[in-house]
């Protein structure tokens, strides 16, 4: 691409006093400026869940599961569990039950894990 510009010297001499043109008033960052709009990211799905713990075994001893069988885990009865969106560990919290009829259970936060400025920007 051949970008071509006019030498300096060729332009017009200004007028000694330019006419003042009427200038546009620039966005208000004032308290009184209406707050950002987030509709559009607000209904982004994201992928929310909850770690009760995790464990490894050998591809041999996963074979071998069958209905009934109990994964032991590396968390303890009242240890928190992790609150993880789309990959990442974003609170803590501990298990609640939450409609004994129906045997519906869920999580109360406890904690909000500060993530680093490097996690946010990755």
């Amino acid at each position: 691409m051949d970008d071509t510009f006019e030498p300096l010297s060729d332009l017009p001499e200004p007028a000694a006093e330019p006419e003042a043109a009427p200038v546009a008033a620039a966005p208000s960052t004032s308290a009184s400026a209406s707050p950002p709009r987030y509709d559009a990211i607000l209904s982004i799905p994201v992928t929310v869940q909850v770690v009760l713990g995790g464990t490894t075994m050998p591809v041999s001893s996963l074979m071998k599961l069958g209905r009934g069988a109990v994964v032991s885990l590396d968390q303890k009865v009242g240890d928190p569990v992790n609150i993880v969106v789309n990959g990442r560990t974003i609170a803590r919290g501990e298990v609640v039950v939450v409609d004994e009829e129906t045997a519906r259970y869920g999580v109360s936060l406890t904690e909000i894990v500060a993530s680093s400025r490097d996690d946010r920007v990755a």
